[in-house]
């Protein structure tokens, strides 16, 4: 495509159209190494208008593009395929916060500013962007629209979909839809903004948002629990809501071998107990609010229920830290056991503990030895249900086996109505898979629009569906 690079390098200049192995190797795997392929090039825009241009050159030169912000992304939504035919647009170089509007509580960003950088700067007017996940210091906020991202604060503000009111969108055919509007209302006909949340760049790349700043919370109340099992984990949610209302913001939960792997790293234990399961509790609230009080009347009614076996509460900022280490360690301190599966699944809440406990005896029947690695979040169902290989087990037979064993933890997901992605999108991994657990009708409505509004099927090709 030697005339569309020329073009693309006039376009954007020839310092950002990559092409050289060794310039796009970053840009053509994910962060895990799991998902790899072969970009034609790697174009890194400066603004919507050159956006707009890269866009249009492609679609006009048959050319199918994948956009990328951070590439933390687990199910390989931003890594182009392995023929070489795609153009990775990679969104990184646009940072700029646009607008900040305090008094109406919002903040217009580009696409490519990092999550860490936007609540920074929603800090400096005292104002909370709450999205929270693992990977703030690198992930970015177009990604988290593509995948419409969750994190550990959805039970207080919700996904990230609770938290976007404008985008700004390039379509498919490079033309522009100005959507950077901060309205709570607009009933003018469908929400466009909407449907490009989750779509993980296959209708259009999201290029700036508008998101919605929420009040600051500095007063924070942190413990960590000791629980008999998911059961009780899932009854003290209402206890939790009861003492606290709308000051809960986290209930997060981990399983004894994902808490051994982190203190195995070398985290400290603050509890040194042998319960089977334990969990991350955080109320938030404004400047002398009582969540102090609140968490500890709150501890001591899920005592007295026998929901709680023991607590340790944070007295310290560094305490606090030393707590969140402990569940937001756990994927990392994975990766000492090896290759891993990972499934992010939701199912309601008051069904998390049977999904646990059909789910053990299954995998164990399937393959010998198996480790799940369990975490996630309580508060809306979701469960990071990982699993590792047996010890003895060589990690590329592992592997093999991951269509069989993922088939079990979403087919019982589904039975309990449930959902086999809760936050990390679909990307190619798990495209085909979605589709096989929807309704004909849901697919041929999906399908529908992917082909209105993207009918020569250039826009990520091969995510989110299984058909272009």
């Amino acid at each position: 495509m030697p005339d569309l690079l020329t073009d693309l390098r006039e376009a954007v200049g020839p310092a950002h159209v990559l092409t050289e192995p060794a310039d796009v190797a970053a840009y053509a795997t994910d962060w895990r190494g799991a998902y790899g392929g072969i970009p034609l090039a790697v174009v890194r825009p400066a603004s919507t208008a050159e956006v707009s241009v890269v866009v249009r050159l492609a679609h006009d030169a048959g050319v199918a593009v994948v956009p990328q912000g951070g590439n933390t992304g687990m199910c390989g939504g931003a890594v182009p395929s392995g023929d070489g035919s795609q153009l990775v647009i990679s969104l990184g170089r646009m940072r700029s916060v646009r607008e900040v509007d305090a008094a109406g509580g919002t903040i217009t960003v580009e696409a490519g500013m990092v999550l860490a950088d936007v609540q920074a700067a929603a800090s400096a007017v005292d104002r909370l962007f709450p999205l929270s996940l693992g990977s703030e210091g690198s992930c970015t906020v177009g990604g988290n629209i593509a995948t419409n991202a969750g994190g550990t604060a959805v039970l207080r503000y919700g996904m990230m979909r609770s938290l976007v009111l404008g985008l700004e969108v390039v379509l498919p055919d490079g033309r522009v839809w100005d959507g950077l509007r901060s309205l709570r209302k607009d009933n003018t006909g469908y929400d466009l903004t909407q449907l490009f949340i989750g779509a993980e760049g296959t209708l259009g790349i999201v290029t700036a948002a508008v998101l919605t700043l929420h009040p600051a919370t500095p007063a924070r109340a942190t413990a960590w629990v000791a629980l008999p099992s998911v059961a009780a984990a899932a009854a003290l949610l209402p206890v939790l809501r009861e003492y606290a209302a709308e000051r809960l913001t986290t209930w997060e939960l981990v399983a004894r071998p994902a808490l051994d792997l982190v203190i195995a790293a070398g985290l400290h234990d603050p509890l040194s107990s042998d319960a089977p399961w334990f969990g991350l509790i955080e109320l938030a609230g404004p400047t002398g609010a009582t969540v102090d009080d609140d968490l500890e009347r709150a501890l001591g009614a899920a005592v007295e229920a026998d929901l709680v076996l023991d607590a340790a509460i944070a007295g310290s900022p560094a305490q606090r830290a030393g707590l969140w280490a402990l569940r937001e360690r756990v994927s990392e301190a994975q990766e000492s056991l090896g290759p891993t599966i990972k499934h992010d699944v939701s199912v309601p809440i008051t069904s998390l503990d049977e999904l646990v406990t059909r789910l053990a005896p299954a995998l164990e029947k399937a393959l010998p030895g198996i480790r799940p690695i369990i975490y996630g979040h309580v508060g809306d169902g979701n469960l990071h249900y990982n699993l590792s290989r047996p010890a003895s087990l060589d990690p590329d037979a592992f592997l093999s086996r991951s269509v069989e064993l993922s088939a079990i933890v979403h087919d019982c997901t589904v039975e309990l109505g449930g959902s086999i992605s809760a936050e990390h999108g679909l990307g190619s991994g798990k495209a085909a898979a979605a589709a096989a657990y929807k309704s004909e009708v849901e697919v041929e409505l999906m399908l529908a629009i992917k082909r209105a509004i993207d009918p020569d099927g250039l826009m990520n090709p091969g995510k989110v569906l299984p058909l272009r």
